[in-house]
């Protein structure tokens, strides 16, 4: 990703920045210009919880350039009920399991070009605490 796009969508990585539908009020992630749900294009801004359950998982061994393995990967569906895909961190693969709670976090997830810039974004760690969190 380059220097002015990372920019360009750092709301979006590092608050989990969604929309909401101002016609049927439905959730997306990532934006889009129309609602999916119902077409709609009066579509608004809105942070997401960044808490919810793990939907499905899977373990990579062999990581692509720049990670580390073994890469946890997951896809969350979030309370307001988009799913996301995302890394999963401070966890091993054995203490996954689908429906756990989690909650976002924001990462370093690499270094990036000849610039050297760090890249943060979200990731997904075991829930600390449900009321904590509310």
């Amino acid at each position: 990703m380059d220097l002015p796009r990372f920019h360009r969508l750092r709301s979006a990585y590092y608050r989990l920045e969604g929309q909401a539908c101002a016609s049927c009020g439905a959730f997306q992630f990532p934006a889009r210009m129309a609602c999916r749900a119902c077409g709609g294009t009066r579509v608004e801004r809105r942070a997401l919880s960044g808490r919810g359950t793990v939907h499905s998982y899977s373990e990579i061994a062999q990581a692509p350039e720049g990670f580390e393995p073994p890469l946890l990967m997951a896809l969350v569906r979030l309370d307001e009920g988009v799913i996301v895909a995302a890394q999963l961190t401070d966890m091993d693969p054995e203490d996954i399991d689908i429906g756990m709670p989690v909650e976002m976090v924001t990462r370093r997830i690499r270094e990036h070009g000849p610039q050297g810039f760090l890249v943060y974004g979200y990731k997904f760690r075991p829930m600390v605490s449900r009321s904590a969190a509310s």
